[in-house]
């Protein structure tokens, strides 16, 4: 069929291209009109996708807690066995701030200790040398592997074992002699048990963070002429902090809580303290509450601490 050609110039049914381009720009005037078929099919779709779906079990959820939360405060409040007047009265004692001092020095050094260690553990267990290899994975896997209970009283018992330690050269004459029964009493036996117990934690924490620079940086301070200890304190270590802080900061926050199993072997931290004077008023409950109030003080500022420690050596976040 030959198509006709109007006057107005549209072309005729028998051109079958025509008939398609008016199909397409009906529809496409359709679909931009306010009251379209297509727009309206569009703007349904938006709001159906837009409206929030409803969720009843997170409303039963957060109402559920909230009445426990309010039950466990009024249990608090109105439990007269918790005696908040005695806690009151011991919470500034001063056997019990003479504890939460020998708390704090035990967790100050048992990490500063652990932490130097840790690091140089961390370096001979990414050495070339296969016996400092050797020597950083058993002692990691050592101190990892024993209960810290165990070792504390390892330590305070060592003197069953080594009555006496002496100076002098390997497998020849000995200088001087010390008594390990008088020279270890049961603080310094709870540093050294620290000491040793955060270094092995420590050290895989570290080597975790120094693995997560690349090899790169390395490689081109290498390039540069830097020698191998500037490297790292200058390059790795500082790029190896926000990978290191995190786990390094829980760490000390569970060690602050740890440092109550030194009780066992009567050093006077916070907990044997409130040991004390509950086993002379037999007020177990209100004492045990006043060790729990300081503890969560503490963890709580450590927390505060470690938030804006990451902060300042977060990647792009620095200045």
């Amino acid at each position: 069929m030959v198509s006709l050609r109007t006057e107005h110039g549209h072309t005729g049914p028998g051109d079958g291209t025509g008939g398609e381009d008016r199909t397409s720009r009906a529809r496409k005037a359709r679909s931009e009109r306010p009251g379209g078929v297509g727009r309206t099919s569009v703007d349904g779709a938006d709001a159906a996708f837009a409206r929030p779906r409803p969720r009843p079990l997170r409303g039963v959820v957060a109402v559920a807690g909230l009445v426990l939360l309010a039950m466990a405060v009024n249990a608090l409040v109105t439990n007269d066995a918790f005696r908040w007047d005695v806690v009151a009265k011991y919470v500034t004692a001063d056997a019990v701030l003479a504890g939460l001092g020998t708390t704090l020095l035990l967790t100050a050094v048992a990490f500063s200790g652990g932490f130097v260690l840790g690091i140089a553990l961390a370096v001979m267990r990414l050495s070339r040398n296969p016996i400092l290899v050797t020597l950083s994975f058993g002692y990691t896997w050592l101190f990892r592997s024993v209960p810290m209970l165990v070792q504390l009283l390892f330590w305070y018992n060592i003197s069953l074992l080594y009555p006496k330690l002496s100076l002098g050269i390997p497998f020849g004459p000995r200088f001087t002699e010390f008594s390990t029964e008088r020279m270890i009493s049961s603080l310094t036996a709870a540093v050294i048990s620290l000491v040793l117990h955060e270094a092995g934690q420590l050290a895989e924490i570290v080597r975790a963070g120094i693995l997560s620079v690349s090899r790169d940086q390395t490689e081109a301070a290498e390039a540069l002429g830097l020698g191998g200890w500037r490297i790292f304190r200058r390059i790795v270590l500082p790029q190896a902090m926000p990978a290191i802080l995190p786990p390094a900061g829980s760490q000390i926050i569970g060690l602050l809580k740890g440092t109550s199993i030194v009780s066992v072997i009567a050093v006077q931290d916070l907990l044997y303290a409130t040991q004390l004077i509950y086993n002379r008023n037999y007020l177990v409950i209100p004492l045990l509450l006043v060790a729990t109030l300081w503890y969560l003080l503490l963890t709580t500022l450590l927390s505060v601490v470690q938030h804006f420690v990451e902060r300042r050596y977060a990647t792009g976040d620095r200045g």
